[in-house]
């Protein structure tokens, strides 16, 4: 007999150790699954032990050169039902279809299945079956690829779907044989295997249902899963199902079952998921094996883990190994997903010493929050989404401290080595640029600042220092002429340099690559780590991101500007154009802005700067924030500010505007800013262009006054062109009304 074991993707080498267990022999693995050819008994065992296959199907005819409907139905009609169902009994089929240029609707091609069936047995009994898709008695399955059509019997049945233990379930819930699946790929099951008897703890800390609990149960007691409910499996109505035979299999498995020394606990924030967990547990008579206790997992403490190997001995304690596996809540469960995951994170790091933890989730950049670098990650499919399984240790106090002093004595050992000619030339400016500095930074409290920018033309990177704890160095892109070598080796400098002269350790300077964007480029996305640090700015704090985008999260150049912005405020009508992550903002309200509009077409940005407006405590109904092109806002509603903010990119072709150039389209995006502006209200218009000219023509309209002088700090006065800064307000002549303004806007889109 052949068969096809249905396996989740990637897990195909989960299934085929299983089959061997079982006695049988692996044809060939599938995308989706395992072939394999076993007698009768074999394939009863298989059903009743696997942990991770999703289903499984036996061959009951495979044809190719089958290009139309008439030959499949032939083909089906031929074949003798009668073995396998009778008129007193109910069926249903399923089909899967792959490459098939002849199917245009795989509904019709399960009523033409459907109609063979009946057809046949009518002939046969002279009456025909009926069709129940809840509850039927025997399933079919076709299989189509290109022009080969594989028929099969369901032999497992919808029990293969579920285990009989879950009566009751939580959301989003996982099935049994990923959770099967999860554990078997964790370094607990691992360390199961090289010794089966050794003293374990196991915790699932956000349990819900208790599926992992339970599975884990399963696979420490060589429980098998089919002893659940054996009464489950769709071959028991088949007529050559051999109840001698299969009695034999059942008694052979409970044979096998053994104690285990694993401790299994399952927690949960929720009352309900406890009990549901409970009830569970004890469906599947694993009581005796799992404990569940109601936790959160963010306030916990010392005694709440410690509790974890109560009645331990030091002995036991040390010769005992300490697992995690878990699936915290994501997404929909959850809305502030990424701060949750740096919790998790953070109490692992607090409370979990010395524990191997697996994680999975649905959003693996959720997983850079946790703060830890994975020792492996693992690849799942879950109810159609990619899922990463990612495997930690934790390290101990002892363990953190040993690699501590390696990497000091390595850094020791590089810190002493002579630098080239090169890099102690870059070295001694760094030095140099640091004390003219120190007396300023200290009596302005600024602790990121700018240390170095392209100061000698063989070293042209930009360094900005964060809280002294971090470094983002920025290397503008050399020209063609330039030997790729030489600007490699310059790079290197810089850096040995960089970390020399500030104290930063190597592992915190950020290297990026600026370049001249030219044509239809612009600056994107790098990464998506998510992984954030807090800065402090003017009494402030701000999230920064040295890792996924070019630049960090604020533009250091624009402090005095922010500043600025603070004393405009009070009891004004704030509005930040193109507000990015909101740093403006957060100064507005704390100068005490009646209300603050936020306008940014990306949602990542608008999510940043609301969290930096809730790090700073701006949490009140009078802050907005509209996804949204800058233009259609401008131009779709009538709103007044007293105050507004607007730094465009210098150039941007987004999804949502063909195509912006800050030179030729400033002069009718301050005209459009304009127009919002209250009576005595103020525009303040910056820009990083450094070509920038403002258009003579607004000079006519409006009153300007170029303050970028007074918006230059300290650290960038030896690049006084890194921005340029206006403030606009009305002039005595009339600006162009609306339908004027509009079919400019038309023309601009044209134009681009």
């Amino acid at each position: 007999m052949i068969f096809f074991a249905g396996a989740s993707s990637n897990q195909n080498d989960l299934v085929e150790k299983e089959v061997i267990l079982s006695g049988g022999k692996v044809l060939e693995s599938y995308l989706g699954g395992v072939e394999f050819e076993s007698d009768l008994k074999t394939a009863y065992s298989f059903a009743l032990n696997t942990h991770c296959a999703t289903r499984l199907l036996l061959l009951l005819r495979k044809k190719d050169q089958i290009n139309n409907f008439d030959d499949f139905y032939k083909e089906s009609l031929d074949m003798e039902w009668e073995k396998y169902l009778n008129p007193n009994q109910t069926f249903m089929i399923s089909q899967t279809t792959s490459d098939v240029k002849w199917i245009k609707n795989t509904h019709y091609i399960e009523l033409k299945f459907k109609d063979a069936i009946v057809e046949r047995l009518r002939s046969v009994y002279g009456q025909r079956p009926d069709v129940d898709r809840d509850n039927p008695d025997v399933c079919f399955h076709i299989h189509i690829k290109k022009d080969e059509v594989f028929w099969y019997l369901d032999f497992g049945g919808k029990g293969f779907s579920h285990r009989g233990y879950r009566k009751a379930e939580t959301t989003a819930v996982m099935s049994e044989y990923l959770a099967a699946s999860v554990l078997y790929r964790s370094p607990w099951y691992k360390d199961l295997c090289k010794d089966f008897t050794k003293n374990m703890v196991l915790l699932d800390p956000f349990c819900g249902s208790g599926t992992i609990c339970i599975e884990a149960a399963l696979i420490c007691t060589n429980t098998a899963p089919g002893l659940i409910n054996s009464e489950r499996f769709g071959f028991l109505k088949l007529p050559f199902h051999d109840e001698r035979l299969w009695n034999d299999v059942i008694a052979e498995a409970k044979e096998k079952i053994t104690p285990t020394h694993v401790r299994i606990i399952g927690w949960d924030v929720s009352d309900t998921a406890i009990e549901i967990s409970k009830n569970n547990t004890e469906l599947a008579n694993l009581s005796d094996y799992i404990t569940f206790e109601k936790k959160d997992f963010s306030l916990l403490n010392e005694e709440d883990v410690s509790n974890l190997s109560k009645g331990m001995t030091e002995l036991d304690m040390a010769e005992s190994g300490f697992y995690m596996v878990t699936d915290p809540p994501y997404g929909n469960r959850l809305k502030t997903d990424s701060f949750f995951y740096s919790m998790i994170g953070s109490t692992l790091a607090n409370f979990f010493k010395g524990w191997n933890v697996s994680i999975i989730c649905g959003n693996s950049e959720l997983l850079s929050n946790i703060d830890m670098k994975p020792n492996r990650i693992n690849v799942f499919i879950s109810g159609g989404t990619e899922c990463q399984l990612a495997h930690y240790y934790v390290f101990t106090e002892k363990e953190r401290k040993d690699m501590a002093e390696r990497a000091l004595k390595k850094k020791s050992e590089r810190i002493s080595s002579p630098l080239s000619s090169g890099a102690q030339m870059i070295f001694n400016r760094l030095v140099k640029n640091k004390s003219a500095l120190e007396k300023d930074l200290k009596e302005k409290n600024i602790t990121c600042y700018r240390l170095y920018d392209a100061d000698m033309p063989e070293y042209s990177v930009a360094v900005d220092v964060y809280e002294n704890k971090w470094i983002n160095l920025q290397e503008y892109a050399p020209p063609k002429t330039i030997d790729p070598e030489a600007s490699k080796r310059r790079l290197e400098e810089a850096v040995l340099a960089t970390e020399r002269a500030t104290g930063v350790d190597m592992e915190n300077i950020f290297i990026k690559k600026r370049e001249i964007q030219k044509g239809l480029k612009q600056y994107s996305k790098m990464n998506s780590f998510n992984k954030f640090n807090i800065i402090h700015e003017g009494g402030f704090r701000f999230c920064v991101n040295f890792t996924d985008n070019l630049d960090t999260g604020i533009f250091l150049d624009h402090r005095p500007l922010r500043a600025i912005i603070k004393n405009e405020s009070i009891k004004k009508r704030f509005l930040n154009l193109f507000c990015y992550t909101g740093t403006a903002t957060v100064y507005a309200s704390a100068g005490g802005a009646l209300s603050t509009v936020s306008v940014d077409s990306s949602n990542y940005y608008l999510s940043w700067a609301k969290h930096n407006m809730s790090l700073n405590g701006f949490t009140s109904m009078n802050h907005f924030y509209y996804k949204s092109d800058v233009f259609d806002y401008l131009l779709s509603n009538k709103d007044v500010f007293d105050l507004i903010y607007c730094d465009p990119p210098t150039f941007s072709n987004s999804k949502n505007r063909k195509m912006f150039d800050i030179q030729k389209d400033h002069d009718y995006l301050i005209r459009t800013c304009v127009k919002h502006l209250s009576k005595d209200g103020i525009l303040i218009f910056s820009t990083n262009y450094t070509k920038f000219r403002l258009s003579e023509n607004l000079f006519e309209d409006f009153q300007i006054e170029d303050i970028t002088d007074t918006t230059i700090d300290v650290d960038f006065l030896r690049h006084k062109n890194i921005h340029k800064c206006f403030l606009i307000k009305h002039g005595n002549k009339p600006i162009k009304n609306k339908r004027q303004v509009r079919f400019k806007l038309k023309r601009l889109d044209r134009l681009s």
